[in-house]
């Protein structure tokens, strides 16, 4: 118990690894932050036309559909629908009907707006006849929230990772390693306080995280924790192999970026692409897929179907810890 304790002091007092521990924390506030802020206003039109040249009752239309900004000059308008910042759609009369002036750097929503306007404010009356039912806008952020809240548990889940690398690096560097390996402490005692040391800060950090943010349904919590330890664990054991193979801290920082980008990038793709068959199968052997996957059931289904990505978590917790064990067995006896 006393090497515990003196293993998560050291690491607690390694920089790196407390803003790895803190920085999933941060972005789940950033998060909640912006989930508070309305951005329904991204996506509305916005027109522009001439004081002396649109009529009141064209001005009258457009307001129906977004907001109008009357100009004095051609100039100001023109500016105005240049804009980089804005998509704004210039109107201008065209006897009885309306043409439409963009600068061409608009998204495809306010484009095709700007080239059927015209049409729409001809057939403006027989329109006018219609029964129109006008449906609540949806949230634009909450499918991307939930995508961005579940990397962000992804990178606090395998946090871990980065604190048992670091942690044995650390060690190699300062000579504490050599002092270790004549200490009288098995093998299996060292493995299971450096795995001890990854699993808390990581299991911690992703809980912390899911406070900040995520919520979920009181029934659901238990499936969030079994995602969170199983996830935990397996980083702990990725991170004993990068403290093992890594010969300086340099070369462990990349070893540990080079994994986290495969661990995020991954789930996200497969997840964006809706990948399936065989595709799909190859992702579950980064363990982040499953636990992505699991995460984004939870956020999305009030009766999450997750047995099958725990299944995968728990064969990625046997396979690592098996070939660790393996290669470290195989070392010893060839040195």
């Amino acid at each position: 118990m006393r090497g515990l304790f003196y293993q998560l002091k050291s690491v607690w007092k390694d920089k790196l690894c407390m803003m790895s521990f803190l920085l999933p924390i941060v972005v789940a506030l950033a998060l909640n932050f912006i989930g508070g802020i309305d951005l329904s206003s991204v996506a509305e039109f916005h027109f522009g036309g001439l004081e002396s040249d649109l009529p009141a009752q064209t001005i009258d239309w457009l307001e129906r559909y977004g907001s109008v900004t009357i100009y004095k000059t051609q100039e100001e308008l023109t500016d105005a629908i240049n804009e980089p910042s804005t998509y704004m759609i210039g109107v201008i009369s065209d006897g009885d009907s309306i043409q439409t002036m963009v600068s061409g750097d608009e998204l495809d929503l306010f484009r095709q707006t700007a080239d059927t306007l015209p049409a729409l404010y001809e057939g403006r009356e027989s329109a006018g006849q219609m029964s129109i039912t006008v449906l609540e806008r949806p949230d634009i952020m909450t499918g991307l929230q939930n995508i961005f809240i579940a990397t962000t548990l992804i990178v606090a889940m395998f946090m871990g990772c980065t604190f048992n690398a670091m942690n044995i690096i650390s060690e190699k560097e300062n000579g504490v390693d050599l002092v270790n390996q004549v200490l009288p402490m098995t093998q299996s005692g060292y493995v299971i306080q450096k795995i001890f040391v990854g699993f808390i800060s990581g299991s911690l950090s992703a809980v912390l995280t899911v406070c900040c943010y995520f919520r979920i349904p009181l029934k659901n919590v238990l499936l969030m924790l079994a995602l969170i330890i199983l996830s935990a664990f397996i980083a702990a054991l990725i991170g004993l192999f990068i403290g093992k193979f890594a010969e300086s801290l340099m070369v462990g920082v990349v070893y540990i970026k080079i994994i986290m980008i495969i661990f995020m990038a991954v789930p996200l793709v497969s997840y964006l692409l809706a990948t399936s068959g065989l595709i799909s199968v190859i992702c579950y052997f980064v363990p982040s897929s499953a636990a992505f996957e699991g995460i984004m059931n939870l956020a999305n289904s009030d009766r999450p179907m997750i047995a099958k990505d725990m299944l995968i978590l728990m064969a990625h917790c046997i396979i690592w810890f098996l070939l660790y064990l393996s290669i470290s067995k195989w070392r010893k006896k060839h040195t």
